[in-house]
C-alpha cells in the first residue's frame, strides 16, 4: 500500500541512516562528494530540501562548522533526530513540503537536495526550482544529488504505475505518497533550465545516481 511521505520515513527512522548508506549504491561516496561542493565561506547560508536526518550535513559541518542551514522535511521524527545531532549548529528546521514552504528571496548561498526529489514530475519540479532559483543570492548554486531513470520508457512506466496505485487505493490526490518516479537525467536538466538555472553541470555519476550543479549566475538586468 502507498504510504504518506512523512509517515513512511518516520516509521523507518531507526534504520534510516544505515539503510541510506548501505543499500544505495555508492552512497558513502556521493554524500561527502556533495558536501565538498557546498560553500566553505564562514556563516554560509544553505537551504536543504528534504534534509531528513542530515546525512550530507554530517560531512558538511566538519568542513564549515559555522554554516547556517535551513532544513525542510515532511518527517517530524527525522527533523527531531537532526536537531538532536547538532544542538550547537545554526539549524532552522521546518516541517512541511518544500513545494508549500515559502523561501526568502536572495537569502541563500547554496541550496542542496540529496535523494529526495525523485518522487515528482518535471511539471511539478519547474515551479519548485524557480522558487529555489529566486531564494539564491546572485552567484549561488543548487546542488542536486539524486537517482534518475535510465530511459524515458522507465520514467513513463513508473509514473503510470503510481497513477494506477493512486486510483486503486482511492488515495487523496492532495497527499504526497512515497513512490519513486525518477526523471531521466535529460528531463531533470530541462526542468532546471526551464526554471532559469544555467549552466547545469554534471559533477559526478555513480550508477543511476548523479550529482548536478545548477548555477544561478549573476543578477540579471531585469531583476529587481
Amino acid at each position: 500500500m502507498l504510504e504518506e511521505m512523512g509517515a513512511f520515513f518516520d516509521s523507518r527512522l531507526a534504520e534510516y541512516e544505515a539503510h541510506q548508506l548501505t543499500a544505495i549504491e555508492a552512497a558513502r561516496e556521493f554524500y561527502p562528494f556533495t558536501a565538498r561542493h557546498l560553500p566553505r565561506r564562514p556563516g554560509a547560508e544553505i537551504l536543504d530540501l528534504g534534509c531528513g536526518t542530515g546525512l550530507e550535513l554530517d560531512f558538511y559541518f566538519p568542513l564549515n562548522p559555522t554554516a547556517r542551514v535551513t532544513g525542510i522535511d515532511l518527517a517530524e521524527g527525522m527533523l527531531a533526530a537532526l536537531g538532536e545531532k547538532y544542538p550547537d549548529k545554526a539549524l532552522r528546521l521546518i516541517r512541511g513540503s518544500y513545494f508549500d514552504v515559502p523561501f526568502e528571496k536572495g537569502r541563500y548561498d547554496a541550496a542542496v537536495s540529496v535523494e529526495s526529489l525523485h518522487h515528482f514530475t518535471r511539471e511539478e519540479k519547474i515551479p519548485l526550482y524557480r522558487k529555489v532559483y529566486e531564494a539564491l543570492a546572485p552567484g549561488g548554486c543548487f546542488l542536486l544529488t539524486d537517482y534518475f531513470a535510465l530511459s524515458e520508457e522507465e520514467e513513463i512506466f513508473r509514473r503510470e504505475e503510481l497513477r494506477r496505485l493512486l486510483a486503486e487505493e482511492r488515495a487523496d490526490a492532495g497527499t504526497l505518497y512515497h513512490y519513486d518516479t525518477p526523471l531521466t537525467l535529460d528531463h531533470e536538466i530541462e526542468a532546471l533550465t526551464a526554471a532559469g538555472f544555467g549552466p547545469v553541470t554534471l559533477l559526478g555519476r555513480w550508477g543511476q545516481t548523479c550529482a548536478l550543479r545548477a548555477d544561478r549566475g549573476p543578477k540579471r538586468a531585469d531583476e529587481p
